[in-house]
């Protein structure tokens, strides 16, 4: 019974150390005082006769294989003295991670930053394109509107036809005269652009081109019809016809290359006559751009 209540009070002190060992820590040295001291506590001195029935029985319970509880003491307290150990190396580690913890969130609070920044320079860089291209587009439209207004110009600068007959009323001859004279085809049908002259009988190129120009002739036998295209003052092409009685006709055309200012008209030859009559228009001058020729 005494051995048990030896055992207990033993175990008593073993977990009071090992709180103390735990909260705070003691050496193997105050764990040996402490439950020496624990041990007179309990078992305070004795007399001889009493010492004489404790050793025997110690040495009965020793006898009977009760274990060294001192021993078993101290192995426990190396046991918990490598746990705090391996505790302190914990929090260290646990002290490291932590901190690299820390260190991530402030890289990835850095990371936010710059994302929050990339985002606002991008909405910038795409307000910028959008209002250069609602310049360009504006620029675009401007530019397109002024070019069909300088086309619009150009086809009507390019819109040039006419055509004329002799006479405006009556009928009749002209000629023959004793020297050449330029015919003036007085009944205009069409004069587009105004570039032929009823009161001169002369057209004149706005434009540098390719022109179109055709005449015919109608007249009496017994005198030859001839008139002549003149370019300037070059001859170009003529139409003739002659007849000892009857009627004379004929016609003729010719492309010309015109300059700017160049004049075109008809020349009748000196000896010769046309006939006309005003409702018929037996006569006639005309002339059309084909299409108009870079200036070089």
């Amino acid at each position: 019974m005494k051995a048990l209540v030896c055992i207990l009070l033993l175990l008593e002190t073993f977990v009071f150390v090992v709180q103390q060992q735990v909260d705070g820590g003691l050496n193997e040295n105050e764990i040996s005082q402490q439950i020496s001291s624990e041990d007179r506590r309990q078992n305070p001195p004795q007399t001889d006769t009493l010492r004489a029935e404790a050793s025997t029985d110690s040495q009965q319970y020793c006898d009977l294989g009760i274990p060294d509880i001192h021993a078993a003491l101290r192995e426990l307290t190396a046991t918990v003295t490598e746990q705090k150990g391996n505790i302190r190396e914990l929090t260290a580690t646990v002290t490291e991670q932590k901190g690299n913890i820390r260190e991530l969130t402030a890289a990835d609070t850095e990371q936010k930053e710059n994302i929050r920044a990339l985002e606002t320079q991008l909405r910038e860089q795409k307000m910028f394109i959008l209002e250069e291209l609602n310049k360009k587009n504006e620029e675009i439209s401007n530019l397109t509107l002024s070019q069909v207004e300088e086309l619009k110009k150009e086809n009507r600068d390019r819109e040039i036809a006419f055509s004329a007959g002799l006479m405006q009323s009556g009928s009749g001859n002209i000629g023959p005269f004793t020297t050449d004279i330029t015919i003036t085809y007085k009944k205009v049908f069409t004069n587009i652009g105004n570039a032929y002259n009823p009161v001169t009988g002369v057209f004149t190129a706005p434009l540098k081109g390719a022109y179109m120009f055709r005449i015919s002739i109608f007249g009496h036998g017994g005198t030859p019809a001839t008139v002549s295209i003149f370019k300037n003052e070059e001859q170009v092409v003529v139409v003739h016809d002659v007849q000892a009685q009857d009627r004379v006709t004929s016609s003729n055309g010719v492309v010309l290359i015109l300059e700017v200012g160049d004049v075109v008209y008809v020349r009748l030859w000196s000896g010769t006559r046309i006939y006309d009559i005003n409702q018929e228009n037996l006569n006639s001058f005309s002339g059309f751009l084909l299409f108009p020729l870079r200036v070089q």
